[in-house]
């Protein structure tokens, strides 16, 4: 019954982070001049739209995962190695952002709200999407497909590593999966993620 219970309070951070980061994506998008992501109406914050069922599950279950990507077409953009990188950043960005926000909320539950079981569970929620909305960011920057460390690594190396990428695509993606699976991603992003957070709470509880 916990089980089920925590799995709960982590689902509304789960949903905002998915739908802020592809939102980020396809809005960037549009302003680096390409309309696909609108055309495919992913300009919007429905997170039925976003959600890629074996990511979505990875993150219910280990903690990691990611949500369906947005289509762009870096033809359109002026600029397509430096705005590609500008859209892949962000996704990440975003949830940095929910994540600094939900901190002060954390704040605000903190100086205004009397203790109680309401206030414990609106307490849980907030911290959940602050460490929910941590993951995306950080593990959303590891450079293997399909998550957008690797546009942006490709977009610094150029043909050579977006070659590497087209090569290995599947494998890459199947490791990553296996790294999810048998926890290894946390070992790799768990102390980013500590750091973050803690630096966050820094900010407003002195």
């Amino acid at each position: 019954m916990d089980a089920i219970l925590s799995k709960l309070l982590i689902l509304p951070g789960i949903l905002l982070g998915l739908s802020v980061h592809e939102f980020a994506h396809g809005y960037a998008a549009v302003k680096m001049g390409d309309n696909t992501p609108m055309l495919q109406g992913r300009l919007t914050l429905n997170p039925v739209k976003h959600i890629d069922p074996m990511g979505f599950l990875c993150l219910m279950l280990f903690g990691f995962g990611w949500a369906k990507p947005v289509v762009i077409n870096s033809r359109n953009f002026k600029n397509p190695r430096k705005d590609d990188a500008i859209v892949s950043l962000a996704g990440p960005a975003a949830n940095f952002l929910i994540a600094f926000l939900f901190v002060a909320l954390m704040k605000a539950v903190d100086m205004f709200m009397e203790y109680n079981l309401t206030t414990q569970v609106i307490w849980e929620v907030l911290q959940s999407t602050v460490y929910i909305n941590l993951v995306l960011m950080v593990f959303n920057l590891i450079p293997i497909p399909p998550l957008d460390g690797h546009h942006i690594l490709g977009s610094i190396g150029g043909a050579r590593v977006w070659n590497f990428y087209y090569k290995y695509y599947d494998q890459l993606r199947f490791a990553m999966l296996l790294l999810i699976v048998f926890r290894g991603v946390s070992f790799i992003i768990g102390p980013a993620i500590s750091s973050l957070y803690g630096f966050l709470i820094s900010i407003f509880f002195r």
